[in-house]
């Protein structure tokens, strides 16, 4: 630290000419942001949260650090926006309150500061408002109202009904499953769109990702339908049977395809939501020991673990593993394709979900990403301001006066490699700053309290 960071720390020790701070007001000292307004670094920085937000920000010696302040000194150092998990499964209305807040809290000490909830139900719009209020610790959460799924009393009319009764809710968004048929698709899409609520998640194959686009689906989830527009025109397996095309589609697809697809996905401003590490563990010929060796499985009841191992057994029975290497290949090429066009890809891994533990599926999903040939900028763009974009907020995803106070503390340059997003000296939630040591030691509890 400089002669000059120094005194400015010994002046707020003393209190001398400083001006008083709020409690819980926390600076960052001589610390590297990557503000993720565009690609750089910017060193010998301070950053002051207050009453959870960025309160200052500029270079260390303009900056005169509140008294009383937490100072964290950021020297050598990069500070980062919080990261969004743009496809979570929140736990659900009958889930105890202490598997409520480990499921949070796995989440933040990833860094993971904002989740959007996409299996939802009435108890996540309470969640959403303990978060908010600071009664409970976790990411800011966007939540999904209950799925629409394909059942026999989903009429037209009915949907449109649900639609204004998950709107009037406050719920943030509606959740599209498989199976809808274009009717009901389409009266869910025109009543969402009257009342000015989005709608996200799968593309029914009735639907097809073309149309889903046209009637403004905001965000296509585990690039959904993808695989099936790209079907060649002379695929043999057209008129198979549902589980004959899901096994074999991998080897009919027609790459030439894929500019259209891109093309249309960026016209109608959709985010895609790749999900590729989950999309992997589904198509990879790879035994399911490789998985249930993850040492982060540590941190969840075993019941659940084991749950996941047995859907994995008997989904490697079913696999046609020459397809489901074309799936893994044609999906970076999709995704590495929507990149480098300019669609928008928003960071989510559908945790917690088979083998992907929440917050920690984040470092694998981060290496797949790169693998398919996205830079590290793009790979952490994906995760704070394109999320961000998404919403229409400058509330987070970047390091800015005025934003939540949603920070990450790291050990190294994310920009170098997005796998230092795993080296953590801290996270700030809400203003909340936990570190890294005091996160491994709430890791340790919830370890041994899983083992129960």
């Amino acid at each position: 630290m400089s002669a000059r960071n120094l005194a400015a720390v010994s002046a707020l020790v003393l209190g001398l000419g400083c001006q008083s701070a709020p409690e819980g007001t926390v600076a960052f000292v001589n610390t590297s942001v990557v503000p993720m307004d565009n690609e750089r670094v910017l060193h010998d920085q301070t950053v002051v949260t207050s009453l959870g937000k960025i309160s200052e920000f500029g270079p260390t010696s303009d900056i005169n650090v509140p008294r009383g302040a937490l100072v964290v000194d950021g020297s050598g150092k990069y500070l980062v926006p919080g990261l969004t998990e743009m496809h979570a499964h929140l736990p659900g209305a009958d889930t105890p309150p202490e598997e409520v807040d480990r499921i949070l809290f796995l989440f933040v000490s990833n860094g993971v500061t904002t989740v959007r909830g996409m299996l939802g139900n009435a108890s996540h719009l309470e969640l959403r408002q303990q978060i908010a209020e600071g009664t409970r610790l976790g990411p800011t959460i966007y939540a999904a109202g209950p799925a629409f799924r394909a059942t026999e009393d989903l009429t037209v009319e009915v949907a449109r009904q649900r639609v204004l009764e998950q709107h009037q809710a406050g719920f943030d968004l509606l959740k599209i499953l498989e199976g809808l048929s274009m009717e009901v698709y389409d009266a869910i899409a025109d009543e969402a769109t009257q009342a000015g609520i989005p709608f996200g998640g799968h593309v029914p194959n009735p639907v097809g990702l073309l149309h889903a686009l046209a009637a403004g689906q905001g965000s296509i989830d585990h690039l959904d339908n993808y695989l099936d527009a790209l079907e060649a025109d002379d695929s043999p397996i057209k008129n198979a049977d549902a589980a004959t095309r899901s096994r074999e589609m991998g080897l009919h697809a027609d790459e030439e395809k894929i500019p259209a697809l891109v093309a249309a996905t960026k016209l109608a401003n959709a985010s895609v939501v790749p999900t590729m590490a989950l999309w992997e563990t589904f198509n990879a010929d790879v035994p399911t020991e490789h998985y249930a060796g993850f040492d982060e499985f540590k941190y969840l009841p075993r019941a659940t673990v084991d749950a996941w191992i047995e859907s994995q057994n008997s989904r490697q029975e079913r696999l046609n593993a020459e397809a489901g290497a074309r799936v893994i290949e044609i999906r970076k090429k999709i995704l590495k394709a929507l990149q480098d066009e300019g669609a928008r890809i928003v960071f989510g891994t559908d945790a917690p979900q088979i083998f992907n533990v929440p917050g920690f599926s984040i470092h694998r999903e981060i290496s797949i990403m790169a693998s398919a040939g996205l830079t590290p900028y793009e790979i952490l763009a994906s995760a704070t301001k394109n999320a961000a974009e998404h919403f229409g907020s400058d509330a987070f995803g970047r390091v800015a006066v005025g934003a939540r106070a949603d920070l990450v503390l790291l050990e190294a340059n994310p920009l170098d490699d997005a796998a230092n997003l795993a080296k953590r000296a801290g996270v700030m939630v809400r203003g909340q700053w936990l570190p890294e040591a005091d996160i491994q030691i709430k890791l340790e509890e919830l370890a041994a309290t899983a083992a129960l």
